[in-house]
């Protein structure tokens, strides 16, 4: 019984000394260097951790993190909906009665985008949807921090687009559809009684 108690005494003791030694050694704070530096793995001095967000690690330039959209920029091709294999894309779009401007690479833009949604929650960052966009509107950021509270948080809406103003559009490509219809039944009329 004695013999348990002092193997147990010098044991406690050990795993204090080792702590205490820790606590007392790590004075300093990590120095933040690149992955890809040869130092990066022997780094046994200063603490353990990054003190973040006081110290953050370097964003390497390939980094896949947060998608952004620049609207102004999106033709609504629907090409990034399409590749994701997660489907965290969703996109409605509108046809405009005519041209709506151009992008900043002159493609013209011909669709509204009434809804552009990004779920970021189902998000597999695998950056499929910035390669075969057309316009480069659509890009991975280097923000990885967008802490929420609640899950619905994290899907992004980027159409600048209201209901109303989609109802508008959608009442004149409506519009614009039935005219056209007309026409082309009053042509065919006019055909069939000039025969």
């Amino acid at each position: 019984m004695f013999r348990n108690f002092i193997n147990g005494f010098i044991t406690t003791w050990k795993g204090l000394t080792l702590t205490i030694g820790h606590l007392f050694s790590s004075h300093k704070k990590r120095q933040i260097i690149q992955v890809s530096s040869d130092n990066y793995f022997k780094q046994m001095e200063g603490t353990n951790t990054i003190q973040y967000p006081k110290q953050e690690l370097p964003v390497p330039e390939v980094g896949r993190y947060q998608l952004d959209v620049e609207i102004d920029d999106c033709i609504v091709c629907d090409l990034c909906a399409k590749v994701c294999p997660v489907d965290c894309i969703d996109i409605e779009a509108i046809k405009a009665t005519e041209a709506i401007g151009q992008t900043s690479d002159g493609t013209t833009k011909r669709l509204y985008a009434a809804k552009f949604d990004i779920d970021m929650a189902k998000c597999m960052y695998c950056g499929l949807c910035t390669i075969v966009c057309p316009t480069e509107c659509i890009i991975m950021t280097n923000q990885y921090d967008r802490t929420v509270f609640e899950l619905k948080d994290l899907t992004y809406e980027f159409s600048d687009m209201t209901a109303e103003e989609a109802a508008e559009k959608r009442a004149l490509l409506e519009k614009q559809l039935a005219e056209r219809q007309a026409a082309k039944e009053a042509a065919m009329k006019q055909k069939g009684g000039g025969a």
